[in-house]
């Protein structure tokens, strides 16, 4: 079964433990706070976004936050021609006139974080980056990194396949 993160043939990979995630979190929310940025919102691009987004909400002790769902990988190194928005889709009028905090897993192409950040613009928001890892493939350059790569990421949340059942259900009847 193939699955998002499943590099086990690739030879050059970052891998990005829990212990380290949680490293990770604290020091990007040092850096946003020492830019003297005060996000009201944070917006999590979901999925990758969420779990670096959560942490963020802690970190700078942010009590809004939202997401909006966006697919672009389908496999390692595959991606779908365009982001494609996904529903449920967020409320455009909640975040008018905010300042918002925009986060990711990673920057890539940036083809996902730029749609967003346009999407987000659009309506107003006064809208910032945070990512764990960019690329210098990025189209975008995140307003807030913790760390730069190259490499395919490995990240602690998605380094195994789903969870399948491990015997059927029991059936009523």
């Amino acid at each position: 079964m193939a699955f998002h993160a499943d590099s086990s043939e690739l030879d050059a990979k970052e891998v990005l433990t829990w212990d380290l995630f949680g490293t990770a979190s604290r020091d990007l929310g040092q850096i946003i706070a020492d830019s003297g940025f005060a996000p009201e919102i944070i917006i999590a691009v979901a999925r990758g976004g969420l779990l670096p987004a959560g942490a963020l909400s802690y970190t700078l002790g942010v009590k809004l936050s939202d997401a909006i769902n966006v697919e672009f990988y389908t496999d390692v190194h595959e991606t779908l021609p365009d982001p494609v928005l996904l529903a449920p889709l967020l409320d455009a009028e909640s975040i008018a006139g905010k300042r918002l905090l925009v986060v990711d897993d990673v920057a890539d192409s940036g083809r996902t974080l730029a749609l967003v950040l346009d999407i987000m613009r659009s309506h107003g928001a006064e809208a910032r980056s945070a990512v764990l890892y960019a690329k210098s493939t990025s189209v975008v350059n995140p307003d807030y990194v913790w760390r730069r790569t190259d490499e395919w990421i490995v990240f602690p949340w998605s380094a195994e396949p789903p969870v399948t059942p491990h015997r059927p259900a029991n059936t009523v009847g």
